[in-house]
């Protein structure tokens, strides 16, 4: 390996050793072992306590108190966790967040009731067009479905939505904005305050996506006045693959009319009556049965993040993509790498995304390797840092693997 490893060695070792929360890494399974995981962006690692709550509730609460269950936690089970990834990640006071189904149903859910619910002449739904897929394509099947137009906010892949773009799209035929807090390509961190106050200022409601936020970014649903907000809980808050999304409903629009009726939304499900009755409040966004063992590893995570702190948890994020593009800087722009995210760290969330046309071919080697980043087109390699599960020296050995790979021609 060329270049003064012994000095990034010391620096890394340094970095480790001020950093206040760095015990907290060994609560992560596989945390021991020499793997460098620059993916904690897209699937987090899990906790070793989840092991313990799944055995116990397999044998506690499952095996022992079967249907009783129900009654007992579980029906409350969305609201109670929901209101605790309220409080803990996303200023969000009691009864507005609730634990659901996929991001993708919970998006679809939200964002046809937000149109639906627009007044006569707000036929355009506005989103960017370097949006998450799933968000562009819903929005593209709501718009046809409810014979609507999509508006596009064009946006740089290197960074992404912002107030003033925000301010040239939206009109009086807006019905609902929807955008990311976190770009999914480039780690943008949009200014959500100040573009919510633009929808608003042009009558119309706004839709977050944090799943590329929520657990790595402090967020204020509340105190910025956000409409609408979904989010997925496998990467940063670890709930595990596909475990499932949660929504956030600002009590002032919980009167909306969401799509899908399921028995779990009723007003008296246990009744099954004729007819759909909606609950009050956000519970109505509920549709069938709650997946409640897809809900452990999230608890786990959400009390960690409270044991520690969300000032914390970004303070050490922007502490460890600060020092990737220190590395990248010195390691990789000297091989043709350009950096495709925000070099502010106050414009940037959890993950950095390095730029080269022989990315696709690095990532697959590096994974051959036991170093794990992603790939996204065109040539992007993204090194996704999990705040409290990420070493520095894991961010080090990571990003000489990267050079290592680039310098390898075959």
């Amino acid at each position: 390996m060329t270049g003064t490893p012994t000095t990034r060695i010391e620096r890394a070792g340094a970095l480790d050793a001020a950093d206040a929360i760095a015990g907290v890494r060994d609560a992560f399974v596989g945390s021991e072992t020499d793997l460098v995981y620059f993916d904690g962006n897209s699937l987090g690692r899990p906790l070793r306590a989840t092991a313990e709550r799944v055995r116990a509730f397999v044998e506690e609460e499952w095996g022992a108190r079967l249907i009783r269950g129900w009654d007992e936690k579980w029906y409350e089970q969305p609201i109670a966790l929901g209101d605790e990834i309220g409080r803990v990640c996303l200023g969000a006071a009691p009864g507005q967040t609730f634990v659901g189904d996929s991001t993708t149903v919970l998006l679809y859910k939200l964002i046809r009731a937000a149109v639906d619910s627009a007044p006569d002449g707000r036929d355009e739904i506005v989103i960017d067009d370097d949006n998450f897929p799933t968000d562009r394509y819903l929005v593209e099947g709501i718009a046809a479905e409810r014979g609507m137009t999509v508006r596009w906010l064009e946006v740089s892949r290197d960074a992404g939505a912002t107030a003033e773009g925000a301010a040239a799209v939206v009109g009086e035929r807006t019905a609902l904005v929807v955008l990311s807090h976190v770009a999914y390509r480039s780690g943008f961190l949009a200014d959500v305050e100040a573009i919510t106050r633009v929808v608003h200022d042009a009558g119309a409601l706004v839709l977050w996506d944090l799943s590329h936020s929520v657990g790595s970014v402090t967020t204020e649903l509340d105190a910025w006045e956000v409409d609408l907000a979904v989010g997925c809980t496998y990467k940063y808050l670890n709930g595990g693959p596909g475990s499932p999304a949660f929504a956030y409903v600002a009590a002032g629009h919980q009167g909306m009319r969401q799509p899908i009726q399921g028995w779990m939304g009723h007003a008296d499900p246990f009744r099954m009556g004729p007819g759909y009755t909606p609950a009050d409040g956000v519970r109505r966004f509920i549709s069938g049965t709650p997946p409640i063992s897809a809900m452990l590893g999230l608890a786990d995570m959400i009390d960690l993040i409270d044991t520690v702190g969300m000032s914390e948890v970004r303070a050490k994020s922007v502490a460890l993509t600060t020092y990737a593009v220190e590395l990248a800087d010195e390691l990789l722009a000297p091989l043709g790498v350009t950096l495709g995210s925000p070099r502010d760290p106050g414009q940037r969330g959890g993950h950095v995304t390095l730029q080269h046309d022989r990315m696709r071919e690095v990532v697959a080697a590096l994974w051959q390797r036991d170093v794990i980043p992603d790939y996204r087109d065109p040539g992007g390699l993204r090194v996704g840092l999990s705040p409290l599960s990420t070493s520095f020296d894991e961010v080090r050995r990571g990003m000489e693997a990267v050079a290592d790979a680039l310098r390898d021609p075959a």
